[in-house]
């Protein structure tokens, strides 16, 4: 299946399929043509599917080289920004070569950063080997690394040329990384579409099961789902904000536990909590906060914080948050399953006293 996104500046396509990584060499080659390609990945992708991509490259007569990185957020940072564009340095990669990112969200966002900032900018191609980077984070040209002081907070918007989704790599990714995916496809539907959301809990077992064409279809309708929100909001100055709905919660749970809940995780516990938040302050219907729960726990995801979270780490931690504004934490939240609820101001997030917030997950 190919889905093609367009955004503001740039248009690309997104081919979600089996095999796409053995094909990899061909498409890469028509829509990212390259003297050399740098293959980013980290320690653990590398050796899974590494040689594999080097094989699909070389079979169309294209130079690829593996550089990586040890593998967990924690390593998404400045550091190994550095040693990667050192490492392309000192092999001589050019302005004619590109960026191909082969691994989940950590590894898109650090090769896109690379690709981003290398020589000014050379061209990108994603390769996403989780569910949650497929659905995610290698749509939309956001690239980045965490600092001490909060994730995501020094990157650029970097668009691929390309982006190759193959559910089949599925196969080899653990429990928790599969259902972290999850929660990122039940958020789009809660926020954009009811009938998918509703879709994706009624078909779990198969999901589980990882039927190849139930994830293709899952993969296809969240790609179009994000393709259309950053096609209209390219750099997040308004609309795109709509995808952040459970990223204010999930960003400080991430924060506190050292980043050892998966992204996913955080968010699916993020979204439980902010809708019992916009049902609090009278923005979500009531009674949506405990269907998604519902429904998270059947997808065996987190629907609390955990207990180390208290409430001074809990407000400590959203002070670091870059979706503040005007010094103000700012939440997303829905009217209802797959509608997001506007503010007053005809913004896409609202602003909480936090003494709701507080009574809400902490009293």
């Amino acid at each position: 299946m190919e889905l093609e996104h367009d955004a503001t500046a740039t248009a690309y396509e997104v081919c979600v399929g089996e095999g796409l990584i053995d094909d990899a060499g061909s498409l890469i080659a028509a829509a990212c043509p390259a003297h050399r390609y740098s293959i980013i990945t980290d320690t653990q992708v590398a050796g899974l599917y590494g040689e594999r991509l080097l094989d699909a490259l070389s079979g169309e007569g294209l130079n690829g080289m593996v550089l990586k990185f040890p593998a967990g957020e924690w390593n998404k940072n400045r550091e190994n920004w550095s040693d990667l564009i050192d490492g392309m340095l000192r092999a001589g990669f050019g302005r004619d070569s590109a960026v191909v990112a082969l691994g989940g969200g950590v590894v898109g966002d650090l090769g896109g950063f690379v690709a981003a900032t290398f020589m000014r900018g050379v061209p990108l191609v994603q390769i996403p080997t989780t569910l949650l980077a497929m659905l995610d984070s290698s749509v939309g040209g956001k690239t980045g690394v965490d600092t001490a002081a909060g994730k995501n907070l020094v990157g650029a918007f970097h668009q691929p040329r390309l982006v190759l989704a193959d559910p089949a790599v599925l196969k080899t990714l653990p429990g928790p990384q599969f259902t972290s995916g999850l929660a990122e496809a039940l958020k789009h539907g809660l926020i954009l579409d009811a009938a998918y959301f509703e879709s994706i809990a009624a078909g779990l077992e198969d999901l589980f099961a990882r039927q190849p064409d139930r994830l293709t279809d899952l993969i296809a309708r969240s790609v179009e789902i994000k393709a259309a929100v950053v096609s209209r909001d390219e750099r997040e100055s308004g609309y795109r904000k709509v995808l952040n709905f459970g990223h204010t919660v999930a960003h400080a749970q991430e924060a506190i536990s050292g980043y050892a809940w998966l992204h996913g995780e955080a968010v699916a516990a993020g979204m439980a909590l902010e809708a019992a938040i916009g049902e609090a302050a009278g923005v979500t219907e009531e009674g949506v906060s405990r269907r998604i729960q519902e429904v998270l726990e059947a997808a065996r995801l987190p629907v609390e914080l955990d207990d180390e979270v208290d409430a001074t780490r809990f407000f400590e931690a959203l002070e670091k948050d870059k979706k503040r504004a005007g010094g103000r934490v700012r939440y997303t939240l829905i009217g209802e399953i797959g509608r997001v609820a506007a503010s007053d101001e005809g913004d896409w997030t609202h602003e909480v006293p936090e003494e709701l917030v507080r009574s809400v997950l902490f009293e």
